[in-house]
């Protein structure tokens, strides 16, 4: 598919996000959305190499070398040091780094382990804390910009998930932390969901359940992945005078006191 650009943009090479848990579920959704605004994409996956791979032969076909398929554990940072390497010499350069990889799952206090902590808080702090180390230079160099995945759990955490909820707290303050940090040339931002198209955590939650949050929410409904792609593409493709916020897209929960 051919990019539609001014006759004084036509020589520009198309600028690139790398994007981590990019496989599936929102990760998907937000190449999908970076590639159709003319975005080279690196699509970052830990497991799901399938899914991944699947993903980037939709998107070559629509427009021949906009995408690639990059493996890394976000617990490394040897590993992570090597993932920003590559992608920046894929294309010779990165503009956006979106932070969304992310472990969850339930870690009542009596049966939380150090493997859960390493778990939950590498995926969810210690990659994205590492990673945009890693890119920084290359961000500033060409007034990048980074948006972190944050969760409206970060703010108030639920019942049984503690490790989960500290690990994005942790994540709304490195959103914070680095948009001081990098400024001015960069900017960073967050997202931070509601409930989304029933995460698989919630898989089990029976219907009357389901319903019993919706009732909280004010605007009466879940989040879909184009509520979480709409604001993503602003904040990383409007040059604009935002960092460090962290955007709740929880339909008002948050108002009506539903985080507690």
């Amino acid at each position: 598919m051919a990019i539609d650009r001014a006759p004084s943009e036509a020589h520009q090479p198309p600028p690139v996000a790398l994007v981590t848990g990019a496989a599936r579920r929102i990760g998907a959704a937000l190449c999908r959305a970076l590639h159709a605004r003319g975005y080279n994409v690196a699509i970052h996956y830990g497991h799901s190499a399938t899914e991944a791979q699947q993903l980037c032969a939709e998107l070559n076909s629509l427009r021949a070398d906009s995408a690639a398929v990059f493996q890394a554990d976000l617990n490394s940072i040897a590993a992570i040091d090597d993932l920003a390497a590559t992608v920046t010499a894929r294309w010779g350069r990165v503009d956006a780094l979106l932070n969304n990889a992310s472990s969850y799952y339930p870690t009542p206090l009596d049966n939380v382990s150090e493997e859960d902590w390493n778990n939950l808080l590498g995926s969810n702090l210690k990659g994205p804390l590492f990673l945009s180390r890693a890119l920084a230079a290359e961000l500033q160099k060409n007034g990048g910009v980074i948006l972190n995945m944050a969760d409206i759990n970060g703010r108030s955490p639920p019942k049984g998930y503690p490790l989960y909820a500290i690990a994005k707290a942790g994540n709304i303050m490195l959103t914070k932390t680095l948009a001081r940090e990098l400024a001015p040339k960069v900017r960073v931002n967050g997202i931070a969901p509601g409930s989304i198209l029933w995460a698989e955590g919630a898989a089990t939650m029976d219907e009357a359940s389901r319903q019993q949050l919706l009732e909280k929410i004010p605007l009466q409904r879940s989040s879909t992945v184009e509520d979480i792609t709409a604001l993503a593409l602003l904040l990383v493709t409007n040059p604009g005078y935002m960092t460090g916020q962290v955007i709740a897209v929880d339909g008002g929960l948050g108002l009506a006191g539903g985080y507690d």
